[in-house]
């Protein structure tokens, strides 16, 4: 006979489910918006620019449409990372890439001054918070135990 286990020792399936759900929501919804944005700069570079960066400096549509590339590109690999979960990791991490060096370079420019006094607490919910939860989300499938296949 077999020890029962403890169940608080390890998470149920059903919360294990609950998890990788939620993620996988998270994920949309958060690629969603990055198409959204990346699209925007995009097509609207000019009007883009006016209403979220316009303190960072002088208008480039060229650059601004560059970013909205990434964003774009970013977006799409949440959207496959929340409708393929094998995948999750590696898609999530990519588009983490993109979105954490974006907020290091936010970081280093307001710690020298290269952006106004008080744009680090600006930028928080849209630059760093995406990606410290994409990079959280990369992370947790990367560590999620996987379902064995027989060969």
């Amino acid at each position: 006979m077999t020890p029962l286990a403890d169940p608080r020792s390890a998470p149920s399936r059903s919360s294990e489910t609950g998890a990788r759900r939620l993620a996988a929501l998270a994920l949309l919804v958060l690629g969603v918006l990055f198409l959204g944005n990346g699209a925007w700069m995009l097509l609207d570079s000019a009007r883009w620019f006016a209403r979220v960066a316009s303190a960072t400096g002088a208008f480039n549509a060229h650059f601004v449409r560059d970013v909205g590339a990434a964003y774009a590109a970013a977006g799409a690999a949440l959207v496959l990372a929340a409708l393929r979960p094998a995948a999750r990791a590696a898609l999530a991490g990519v588009a983490g890439v993109f979105l954490g060096i974006h907020a290091v370079v936010h970081v280093v420019e307001s710690a020298s001054g290269a952006l106004p006094h008080g744009a680090l607490w600006d930028d928080f919910p849209g630059v760093h918070l995406p990606a410290l939860l994409v990079l959280a989300l990369a992370l947790h499938a990367a560590l999620a135990p996987r379902k064995e296949t027989l060969r």
